[in-house]
């Protein structure tokens, strides 16, 4: 059971949307998987707000808001109006919470927390993203962007070190910082028989400061699809290397 909405106001457009179910079945069949004392803990839901006109210059503002029961993202995107035949800037900025089960603890009820407590991963990110102009078949990316990760109990404490008392952050600190610069460039031929799809990515963190994170990345996904009768036959390649400063959190969350 839920409820959707798209609202106009001015040029601007407003979609919510919220889901009743996940509340509903939790408090009559589940038992609480975290003790909270807001009603709305167990509702998920989304807001997005899109501007086509923010300052009269065609400028794009786009908000989300995504809710769901252990996690939300909020993510603001600014785009500004430029020619077709030059890269085209969007400055992005962006918050996650979501549970911690990759490394701390064993997940359980569901994946929903770790076993080893509530540990919550909070990561921030801000920066600028430029996509290049895609030719028949190419499309490449580029992207500066500061980050910043730590994690969290469910009471929004910062969590430092471990159940063996090491510390969670490759800086020792409450947080891990890093700015990464990203290049993505993808491949895609496709007609009505097959398609392939080749996609390389390369993350450089640089070292602005001295216990600022320091690694690199390499990912390269290659797939090719064939149409065999009514059945398709899909196939996938893919290799990642990354070399640089090793924390839990940036384990975690650089994957």
């Amino acid at each position: 059971m839920g409820a959707q909405k798209s609202i106009h106001a001015g040029k601007a457009k407003i979609d919510v949307n919220v889901d009743f179910t996940h509340k509903i079945c939790a408090s009559m069949m589940l038992p609480s998987l975290r003790n909270t004392g807001s009603p709305l803990s167990l509702v998920i839901g989304s807001l997005c707000i899109k501007h086509p006109n923010l300052f009269g210059g065609s400028e794009k503002l786009d908000v989300s808001w995504d809710k769901g029961l252990y996690d939300s993202n909020i993510l603001v995107a600014y785009r500004r109006p430029r020619p077709q035949w030059v890269a085209q800037q969007c400055f992005v900025m962006q918050h996650s919470l979501s549970p911690e089960i990759g490394v701390h603890g064993i997940p359980v009820d569901n994946f929903s927390r770790s076993g080893s407590g509530g540990v919550n991963l909070s990561r921030f990110s801000v920066g600028l993203d430029l996509n290049e102009p895609a030719s028949s078949k190419w499309s490449s990316t580029t992207s500066v962007k500061f980050e910043n990760v730590r994690l969290l109990s469910d009471d929004g404490r910062s969590i430092t070190r471990d159940l063996d008392g090491f510390p969670v952050t490759c800086s020792g600190n409450a947080h891990d910082s890093m700015v990464v610069l990203k290049q993505e460039s993808q491949y895609a031929k496709a007609n009505e028989h097959s398609f392939s799809r080749f996609t390389m990515q390369i993350e450089q963190g640089i070292p602005v400061l001295s216990k600022w994170l320091i690694f690199n990345r390499f990912k390269f996904v290659a797939s090719k699809g064939i149409k065999l009768g009514p059945a398709f036959l899909l196939t996938r390649w893919f290799d990642c290397r990354r070399y640089g400063s090793i924390s839990s959190i940036c384990n975690r969350w650089s994957r």
